[in-house]
């Protein structure tokens, strides 16, 4: 568990030296130990063209990703995590093509991540279009089968696209919190028009889904029986919002909004006053 250090010096480095994958397992707790602790299904989805043999022998898996042009190695992090091989969860790290037939079927597991391809990631020098077709198409899936009465969708970025942002982050602890980001929430019981003006970061999701499957347990040493050396457990974080605020399970659900894979180009931009 000593291993889980940020290196606030050299960030992004984290992840092993010259561009490879990590040789040694990452001991401290990630949330699919607390989910599978609690028999809470889950599934980690990949781009088509992944090699997923190679992401489950991280030692011989460069951070670009396989040649097959699948989803980056350093998206993939589940593989390297100790807790997902002792607990023979490996078989939960799949295609997205499995997503997509299983939104059709309504047989997606209760807690589902989807990451893109770098093709589809919007990250230059990838084609933005075709990175919000790619999203599209996931979205529609749940909207048209049977489970989008019971859905909520978080769709968000892992950075912000170099834009200048003048608000600093929260110092939370020696890591704070890192520059803001979009966040989208797709449901049938979501406040419609609202913008939510919570404190919000990427532990909010976590706290989310400790709070809806976990009866509230949190990634905490003291409760989850593994030392973990993390400055703080940030769900519990003073000021980090509540994801639940954002929905309102008393209206009447709202229908599916189908959207076009390749809607015609809109009407110009303009110069405004």
């Amino acid at each position: 568990p000593s291993s889980c250090r940020s290196n606030l010096d050299a960030p992004g480095n984290e992840s092993g030296a010259n561009k490879q994958a990590p040789t040694t397992p990452f001991a401290w707790t990630d949330i699919t130990y607390l989910l599978h602790k609690q028999a809470v299904s889950w599934a980690y989805y990949v781009g088509p063209g992944t090699d997923l043999p190679c992401l489950r022998d991280r030692t011989s898996c460069a951070i670009a990703g396989s040649a097959k042009g699948g989803t980056p190695a350093i998206w993939n992090p589940l593989p390297n995590f100790d807790t997902v091989r002792k607990n023979h969860q490996l078989g939960n790290i799949q295609s997205s093509d499995r997503f997509l037939a299983g939104a059709a079927k309504g047989t997606l597991p209760a807690v589902s991540w989807v990451v893109p391809t770098f093709h589809n990631s919007e990250h230059p020098p990838a084609s933005v279009a075709d990175g919000q077709t790619w999203v599209t198409r996931l979205v529609d899936a749940v909207m048209k089968g049977p489970d989008w009465s019971s859905s909520a969708i978080f769709l968000t970025w892992d950075d912000w696209g170099g834009f200048y942002d003048h608000v600093p982050p929260p110092k939370i602890d020696a890591n704070g919190y890192g520059l803001r980001v979009p966040g989208l929430v797709i449901s049938p019981w979501v406040r419609p028009g609202t913008i939510d003006h919570q404190q919000l970061s990427f532990d909010a999701y976590l706290k989310l889904i400790e709070d809806v499957f976990l009866g509230g347990q949190r990634l905490d040493p003291a409760t989850d029986g593994r030392p973990d050396p993390r400055p703080t457990v940030r769900e519990n974080v003073a000021g980090l919002g509540n994801l639940l605020n954002e929905f309102d399970f008393t209206q009447r659900p709202l229908p599916p909004l189908v959207l076009p894979l390749h809607p015609p180009p809109g009407p110009a931009s303009t110069l405004g006053g």
